[in-house]
């Protein structure tokens, strides 16, 4: 299989002001998938424009027609299971089944206190996140769901007609741990990492590697736990938060040699931040899209 390329576009502009052309760019410039965060903040943009990632996600399903979309990731933060269930058959709907919900436990960031909780304890974040994937999982399969549970409740939820996906659209789980990797396995058709975070300030790119490698086999055990073969899975790495940050995207050579380490690794799609300027993500906007356009050709 080749290696497919994806972006995320951060909803911080305005649709009519650079919104709606980052998603008809990412189009043209052929990316598979264009995802954006599901935050209500996010790090150094709190202070400044962000929108709502459904919203988004429904007006970028309406300028596009080829290219998936989703979020990377949605979290249990701020959102619950039955209402978000409906959002997104309406989403996976409007776009035609397009949609692939990226979905992790969520950080200690903005959105973990925005409704005015205690920020959740490590632990807290996995029982929550375990409960929200499942929850989700029946209400986007189901017709009718009543679930009761320490977190989360359904009664008589109905989600008719259901996803355009069958039986849903697909869950890409981001996870390190044993809990997170059981959620993959289970219920995941992708899995999702941004590498090792405990090294992203002091390690080297070797380094950043061999923890990819320790979280695939942690991957491929819970796999083997529940009979499933590993290699179902989709394997997705948002780059920008490794060791090297953005030095894969300063030539279309730096990059494929990047991709090609991974690709070693098992990895299926890597997804690149679309510049911003004055960011952590302010790129060469030329160099960006000869990757976009060029590298494809070189990791198939």
């Amino acid at each position: 299989m080749s290696l497919r390329l994806s972006t995320v576009i951060l909803p911080y502009r305005r649709w009519h002001e650079g919104g709606r052309a980052a998603w008809e760019r990412a189009e043209e410039l052929g990316f598979h998938t264009a995802y954006t965060y599901d935050h209500l903040s996010w790090r150094s943009f709190r202070d400044g424009p962000w929108f709502g990632a459904v919203p988004t996600l429904t007006a970028a399903a309406s300028v596009t027609s080829r290219m998936r979309l989703g979020t990377l990731v949605t979290s249990p933060n701020f959102r619950h299971p039955v209402p978000f269930a409906k959002e997104l058959i309406s989403l996976d709907d409007i776009s035609g089944g397009r949609i692939t919900l990226g979905v992790g436990a969520g950080g200690t960031g903005f959105d973990a206190t925005a409704l005015g909780q205690e920020p959740w304890t490590p632990r807290e974040r996995a029982d929550h996140f375990a409960e929200f994937v499942l929850l989700l999982d029946r209400l986007l399969t189901q017709d009718t769901v009543s679930f009761t549970g320490d977190h989360y409740a359904a009664h008589e939820a109905r989600t008719i007609p259901g996803c355009v996906q069958r039986p849903r659209l697909p869950f890409a789980v981001a996870a390190t741990g044993p809990r997170g990797m059981k959620l993959v396995a289970r219920h995941g058709q992708a899995w999702v990492t941004t590498g090792d975070p405990t090294i992203f300030e002091t390690g080297t790119p070797e380094e950043s590697v061999a923890a990819i490698r320790r979280q695939i086999e942690r991957l491929t055990d819970a796999c083997t736990g529940i009979g499933r073969d590993v290699k179902e899975l989709d394997k997705i790495l948002l780059t920008g938060f490794t060791p090297d940050r953005n030095t894969p995207l300063t030539s279309v050579d730096a990059f494929v040699d990047f991709a090609g380490r991974h690709a070693e690794l098992g990895f299926t799609e890597l997804v690149v931040h679309m510049p911003i300027p004055d960011s952590d993500f302010d790129v060469d906007e030329r160099v960006f899209e000869r990757i976009a356009t060029e590298a494809p050709a070189q990791l198939s």
